[in-house]
């Protein structure tokens, strides 16, 4: 993964053209420049970040078509019991609004293979949307195993398998029972990869399917951090100087570099606050680092060239970051 475009970088508006339901609890939002301009590109995977009125900030994955820079589409599941994001947007926002928004950026790429298996569960739909669509295009094989809670709360459900009727299963627990991951991961095919959304159990799950070579094709993006315990866990004091700033911070072990840089009026765009959006990410200049975030991969952990401020940690006291 790769450092946010720095041309995406700069926040911009985005006014809200519609809000329409399309599944029970996921409202979809088109979003237009206010002017009418053309919008960033992005490319399949991409998320932008909402600053919604109320203060929160909030990442959704992008699934309009990569190519139309008219409008960008993007659904958003009600939670009740969230933190407040989801719940604003399901009864605060309106047509008309305008948002400051970040990116898009792209924490889960697309990358090119022989054939694709996707994986969905729930929500976890909507990034995979423009992958599907540009595997198409690009005639490589692909096939959609689609879970959810019930058939009405599958947003796109109908029109996929109404579109694909080949390529696509789509399999509610209301109906089908828990999700059936030996039909979905049988026949992996060589050059094959795997690209899965959805639920922490879900994904989990699919990662324990896999033997250790197969596990290497797999490619998921998360809801929720992958050891939600680890982000506190052993935690000591360092040392961060930020470069740009000019300024050394303490960083104690209860409190993260995002914290102690809010603390001290150091304006930081952020959102999940554990690691799992990629919001925060910011470059490493100098120094190690205990990564502790759910989105990195081992090889990008090793190169040590950027960390989420919001969880990861300095190890001793020459940690130099681009802040």
């Amino acid at each position: 993964m790769s450092q946010a475009d720095d041309r995406n970088a700069t926040p911009f508006e985005l006014k809200v053209d519609s809000i329409r339901m399309v599944a029970d609890g996921v409202a979809e939002l088109v979003l237009v420049d206010p002017s009418g301009a053309p919008l960033r590109a992005w490319e399949p995977g991409a998320h932008i970040d909402l600053r919604l009125p109320n203060g929160l900030v909030r990442q959704y994955s992008l699934t309009s078509d990569s190519g139309d820079g008219s409008h960008y589409r993007v659904a958003v599941l009600r939670e009740p019991n969230g933190r407040g994001g989801s719940e604003y947007i399901h009864g605060g926002l309106r047509a008309g609004d305008v948002l400051v928004c970040d990116g898009p950026r792209n924490n889960f790429a697309f990358l090119p293979a022989k054939s694709y298996r996707f994986i969905a569960g729930g929500i976890g739909i909507t990034p995979l949307l423009q992958m599907i669509e540009s595997a198409e295009h690009a005639d490589v094989p692909w096939t959609l195993a689609y879970f959810g809670r019930s058939a009405a709360s599958m947003a796109w459900a109908n029109d996929l398998k109404a579109r694909f009727p080949d390529h696509v299963e789509v399999r509610p627990d209301d109906i089908f029972g828990m999700p059936d991951l030996g039909t979905a991961l049988a026949g992996i095919a060589e050059d094959e990869l795997i690209y899965a959304c959805g639920p922490h159990g879900l994904l989990d799950a699919i990662a324990a399917h896999l033997d250790e070579q197969a596990r290497g094709i797999l490619h998921v993006e998360r809801f929720a951090p992958i050891d939600a315990e680890a982000l506190v866990a052993d935690r000591q004091a360092f040392k961060v100087t930020l470069d740009r700033s000019g300024i050394d911070l303490e960083v104690p072990a209860d409190k993260s570099i995002l914290d102690v840089m809010e603390e001290h009026g150091i304006p930081v765009v952020s959102s999940c606050r554990e690691g799992t959006c990629g919001t925060c990410e910011t470059a490493i200049l100098a120094g190690s680092v205990e990564h502790r975030d759910s989105i990195l991969s081992e090889d990008e952990k090793a190169a040590n060239e950027t960390m989420m401020i919001c969880c990861s940690r300095g190890i001793g006291t020459d940690l130099v970051i681009d802040a």
